[in-house]
């Protein structure tokens, strides 16, 4: 009774104040709803793509140093507001492709906004928390770039179809497989924090995907359940296809060097590199062949025994 009573009397004093204030009790309640409403952001981050957006009449920034400033500025507002706010990573060219498809004219701010909401959607975005804009655009470059080829690496596996001995689904039993290396490769690695790079080649592109875990002496291993996914899809997209696939492994622990693991995929498993191929792998130009200089308090190290079950070829 105390609470409703306490809730009365809150509600006659609102109604006061917003009288002598020249506030209707109906536009402060739209302006709490507007502060727990989030907002979204899609981005140009670079000169090319703001050059591509300044062919359409209704865009209305002819400078992107300017533009990005503008940005910034907005979302130091909208966070003074209370507001949360996401970033999206805004391409013109699957923005051009979306109008055309939804039969929307791309010379509107509307449609502008719609297809900010529809990549927003998508998952590759970075929330906003007082961080620079510079500081933010890789983040967000980087989270893209993992979501095309997660994508990418998802629609290969579900290309294969079945296996023409057994019936079972070749990119499902693929990616079982990589889970399962995945999972034994950390069992073997133990405490400390891991670092895991894993690249394939593919007719088209050059597959990588990074994954970062720790676990403590008595502890399960924690790692995020996207990135996770991630190098599973990659891995298995090289165990499907029986590619060049490979891993590379650091490991850092207290008081002691970093060091540095690697395997080539074959047969379905991971086969251990000697240490000097380790090492010639990690300290080679992928791009020129170029010898690169060993960092100081590395060990490059032989890869470990995997110990993983023997797998079935599926054709």
């Amino acid at each position: 009774m105390a609470q409703t009573e306490n809730t009365r009397r809150n509600t006659q004093h609102n109604s006061k104040h917003n009288k002598k204030h020249g506030t209707a009790p109906g536009t402060t309640l739209r302006r709490t709803l507007r502060r727990e409403a989030p907002s979204t952001i899609g981005l140009l981050v670079d000169a090319q793509d703001f050059a591509a957006m300044r062919h359409y009449r209704t865009f209305p920034f002819d400078d992107h140093t300017v533009y990005l400033q503008q940005v910034e500025a907005l979302l130091k507002t909208l966070t003074a507001q209370g507001m949360h706010t996401t970033i999206a990573l805004f391409d013109p060219e699957d923005y051009a492709e979306f109008c055309a498809e939804s039969g929307l004219d791309a010379d509107t701010g509307a449609s502008r906004s719609r297809f900010t909401a529809e990549i927003a959607a998508a998952g590759a975005t970075v929330a906003y928390t007082g961080q620079r804009l510079s500081d933010l655009i890789p983040l967000l470059v980087s989270r893209a770039v993992r979501q095309a080829t997660w994508e990418y690496a998802t629609l290969l596996l579900a290309d294969l179809g079945a296996c023409a001995d057994c019936g079972q689904d070749i990119g499902r039993a693929a990616f079982d497989r990589a889970s399962h290396l995945l999972l034994r490769l950390l069992e073997a690695a133990g405490p400390g924090t891991h670092h895991l790079v894993c690249s394939t080649p593919t007719e088209d592109d050059q597959l990588l995907a990074v994954l970062n875990t720790h676990r403590d002496p008595t502890g399960p291993t924690r790692m995020d359940s996207s990135e996770g996914a991630e190098f599973a899809t990659v891995l298995a997209v090289a165990v499907a296809l029986e590619s060049r696939g490979g891993v590379v492994l650091r490991t850092s622990a207290p008081d002691s060097p970093d060091r540095v693991h690697g395997w080539r995929l074959a047969h379905g498993t991971l086969a251990p590199l000697t240490a000097g191929e380790v090492f010639n792998a990690y300290c080679t130009d992928a791009e020129t062949g170029e010898p690169v200089s060993p960092e100081s308090g590395v060990e490059y190290c032989a890869g470990f025994d995997i110990r993983a079950d023997p797998a079935e070829p599926h054709h």
